[in-house]
């Protein structure tokens, strides 16, 4: 592909500008998984969570013709290979089979670099104590983060798993908060590696610009992140061409689940599929497959934060999908309410819209109503300049070799509410998700829908449509977070 996958939404578009989708796409059930004879696909197969069960369907696999990958005993899900292009076919229906899903539609296609608008070299550390790259950070005092660091920087105790392309743990604003014994890849199949170099960027700096809002440290350097004290889990689910399948996915979630995780930012969403349709097989078993990983998350403690994706689409009434498989060639296909962007959909997920620098939703921003449930700032190159020295609109952070970038999309609005949550959790070490959730959309600033249709340039070309009340709507949800109440509720 031309553009990496990364850069079309994730969540998140690198560098000076987002691409947007421009593909067609797939009639439900045609295409899924339709790999040619000797190609080898992956599958999540969804059973019951006991061992036992779990073993004959590893039997009822491998009967198959398929090759057992990974088994996720704890929530009833196996990672499984087959050349056999009848090999979900075959499975399903099969005794203890609940369901089975191919999670391609082909091989993972040759790496691209991404883009990233560098900044120059950071000055001295101000005699004030400040960040050298402090004045850029218009995000950062836009939810009163700079204030909220005269009552807390953040507790140790707090583990925030960053399900991304993986954190530079050497760069000068990171290196003190990431945590190697916490951190792992999830991309060789979705099997865990927490060898130190196979959670590393590699490829892409997505991971570590992520990184730094949340946690870059206050140590006079660069610059500084919502929550500069709590600790960082480099858990990676991105593999080198920018791709998130589901089984590395599955395995981020599980990791954060069974380490510690406080809350995960995941400024993605999980492909082949920009909308994963429980009416379709495959696409069926992959929703399962998520949705049980992201429970099981969440009964561990976890809260999940995910962005609401860059195509500027209203996610409460979709109707066509022009953009999947995002791994082969995209046909047209209808879509509905039974069709989710992944993960942040799924119940108990916190999806976060992104507003620039007036507070005013992106262009590129997608929304719903009963979807989105808090904005932040993800920046707005186009239509939102800051009074900044570099007046730019994207927002700045850390990338790899000790550089600083900046970038734009809901993939740099999320982090915002992750530190935000990370500030919460600190001052509120007891709180479930359900607690940090509540505590979170209640300091949120309600934002009001626009008289008429969100139309920035005059010429339709970013038209919106918003609707609800200003205390809970599709374009801001319950608002624009703030880090300053978090810490004083």
């Amino acid at each position: 592909m031309g553009v990496r996958r990364l850069d079309r939404l994730r969540g998140g578009a690198a560098g000076v500008a987002l691409a947007t989708a421009a593909a067609l796409a797939v009639p439900l059930g045609a295409a899924t998984g339709a790999a040619a004879a000797g190609t080898a696909l992956s599958y999540v197969v969804n059973t019951r969570a006991n061992h036992g069960q779990v073993q004959k369907a590893e039997r009822e696999i491998t009967a198959a013709g398929g090759t057992v990958v990974y088994a996720y005993e704890q929530i009833g899900v196996i990672v499984a290979r087959s050349t056999d292009p009848g090999f979900a076919a075959a499975l399903r229906g099969r005794n203890g089979i609940d369901s089975v899903g191919a999670t391609r539609t082909a091989g993972i296609p040759a790496a691209a670099d991404e883009t990233t608008e560098l900044v120059d070299a950071p000055p001295a550390a101000p005699a004030d104590g400040s960040e050298p790259l402090e004045p850029e950070q218009w995000d950062l005092r836009q939810i009163g983060a700079d204030r909220a660091h005269r009552v807390t920087l953040g507790s140790r105790a707090v583990v925030v798993g960053v399900l991304d392309s993986g954190i530079d743990a050497t760069h000068e604003d990171l290196a003190a908060n990431v945590d190697p014994s916490l951190s792992a890849s999830c991309i060789n199949g979705g099997v865990p590696d927490t060898s130190w170099q196979s959670w590393q960027p590699t490829t892409s700096d997505h991971g570590t610009h992520v990184s730094g809002t949340i946690a870059a440290a206050k140590n006079g350097k660069g610059i500084v992140g919502i929550a500069p004290d709590v600790r960082l889990a480099s858990i990676k689910v991105v593999d080198d061409a920018g791709f998130i399948y589901p089984e590395y996915a599955v395995c981020g979630f599980v990791w954060a689940a069974e380490h510690g995780v406080t809350v995960t930012n995941s400024s993605y969403f999980i492909d082949p599929w920009l909308y994963t349709c429980r009416s379709d097989p495959d696409q069926g078993a992959i929703v399962t497959a998520v949705r049980r990983a992201v429970e099981y998350s969440q009964r561990r403690g976890v809260l999940n934060v995910a962005a609401a994706g860059n195509f500027n689409a209203d996610l409460a009434h979709k109707s066509t999908d022009t953009t999947s498989p995002d791994d082969t060639t995209p046909l047209a296909r209808p879509v509905d309410a039974g069709c989710l962007e992944l993960p942040a959909e799924l119940p108990g997920v916190i999806a976060v819209s992104a507003v620039g620098t007036n507070g005013v939703k992106s262009y590129y921003s997608s929304y719903g109503a009963d979807v989105v449930t808090v904005a932040a700032p993800g920046g707005d190159s186009r239509f939102q300049i800051p009074d900044t020295p570099d007046h730019n609109g994207r927002v700045l952070s850390t990338v790899p070799g000790n550089k600083y970038g900046y970038k734009q999309g809901t993939s740099m609005a999320t982090p915002h509410v992750t530190g935000v949550v990370a500030l919460l959790a600190s001052t509120h070490p007891w709180a479930s998700p359900q607690a940090l959730t509540a505590l979170l959309t209640a300091e949120a600033h309600p934002i009001a829908c626009p008289a008429g249709p969100f139309d920035p340039d005059g010429t339709g070309a970013f038209r919106a449509v918003c609707e609800g009340p200003a205390a809970d709507n599709g374009f801001y949800g319950h608002g624009l977070v703030d880090a300053d109440a978090a810490v004083r509720y």
